[in-house]
C-alpha cells in the first residue's frame, strides 16, 4: 500500500479507538475504510478490524477498570458474551443482514426515546446487585455477545444500556463493564476468523497499535466527562447507527 493509504487507515483506526472507548461502535469507521482503501474480501475486512477492536477495547478497559472499578460478576457475563460471540459469528451465514437490521434499528430507536425521556437514566447511583438482577445481566450479556459475533454495530451501547437498566447505576460504571464484556465478544468472534484464516496480521498488528491509541485517549475523555458524556455520546450513535442501517435498508 502506498503511504498516503497507510495513513488514511492509522487515522482511521485511531479514531475508530476513540469512539469504542467512549460509547462503542469505531467498526463504522474503521470497516468502511478497510473495505475501500485495501480492496479485501469482507470477511478479511472484518476478522482484521476485530484485531484492532480487541486490543483497543482491552486498553480502555484495563484504564476504566483502574479508575471506576467493576463488580466480581462482570468477569463471568465476559465469559458468556465472548462464548455466545463466538458461537454468532460461527453462525454468521444462517442468518442474513436483511432479518437483522430492522430489528436493530427499532431497537435504537426505542434505546434513543428512552434515554431522550429520562434525563435522570444513567446519572448515578452505586448500583443494585441482587442475584436476580445478576441473572438478568447474565442473560442480556450472552445475547449482546451472540448479536456482536452475528452483526456487531453498537455493541458497547447495547451492552451500557443494559448495564445501566438492569443494575440501576451511573452510565460511567456501565461504560467500564461493558469494556471488559465488549474485550471478550471480540475475542470470540475473532477466535472463529483465526481459525478460518481470515486476518491479514501485518495489516490488523499495525491497526491495533493505532487503535490502542485511541481507546487511552477515549477512555481518558469518557472518565473526564463522565456520565453525562456518556450519555450525550449514547444519543449520538443512536443517530448516527440509526441512520446507516435504515440507509442500508432502503438502498
Amino acid at each position: 500500500m502506498t503511504p498516503t493509504a497507510i495513513t488514511i487507515l492509522a487515522i482511521a483506526a485511531a479514531f475508530a479507538g476513540w469512539i469504542d472507548a467512549v460509547i462503542g461502535g469505531g467498526g463504522l469507521v474503521l470497516i468502511p475504510v478497510l473495505m475501500s482503501v485495501t480492496g479485501m474480501p469482507a470477511a478479511s475486512v472484518l476478522a482484521t478490524n476485530k484485531v484492532a477492536a480487541v486490543t483497543g477495547t482491552a486498553s480502555a478497559a484495563i484504564t476504566l477498570v483502574r479508575k471506576v472499578g467493576v463488580p466480581k460478576a462482570t468477569w463471568s457475563y465476559a465469559l458468556a458474551a465472548g462464548a455466545a460471540s463466538a458461537g454468532g459469528a460461527a453462525a454468521v451465514a444462517l442468518i442474513s443482514d436483511s432479518v437483522v437490521r430492522p430489528i436493530i434499528i427499532v431497537l435504537l430507536l426505542a434505546v434513543g426515546a428512552f434515554v431522550a425521556l429520562r434525563p435522570e437514566f444513567g446519572v448515578g447511583g452505586d448500583g443494585v446487585f441482587t442475584g436476580r438482577r445478576q441473572a438478568m445481566a447474565l442473560v442480556a450479556a450472552a445475547a449482546i455477545g451472540f448479536y456482536d459475533g452475528i452483526f456487531g454495530p453498537g455493541t458497547g451501547m447495547f451492552l451500557i444500556m443494559a448495564f445501566t437498566a438492569v443494575f440501576a447505576q451511573s452510565f460511567i460504571r456501565s461504560a467500564a463493564m461493558s469494556k471488559v464484556v465488549n474485550t471478550a465478544t471480540n475475542i470470540g468472534a475473532l477466535s472463529v476468523f483465526i481459525i478460518g484464516g481470515y486476518v491479514v496480521w501485518p495489516l490488523a498488528i499495525g491497526l491495533a497499535v493505532a487503535n490502542v491509541i485511541g481507546a487511552q485517549i477515549g477512555a481518558r475523555t469518557v472518565l473526564a466527562g463522565g456520565s453525562k458524556l456518556v450519555r450525550f455520546a449514547l444519543l449520538g450513535l443512536v443517530v448516527v447507527l440509526s441512520t446507516k442501517l435504515l440507509m442500508d435498508e432502503l438502498l
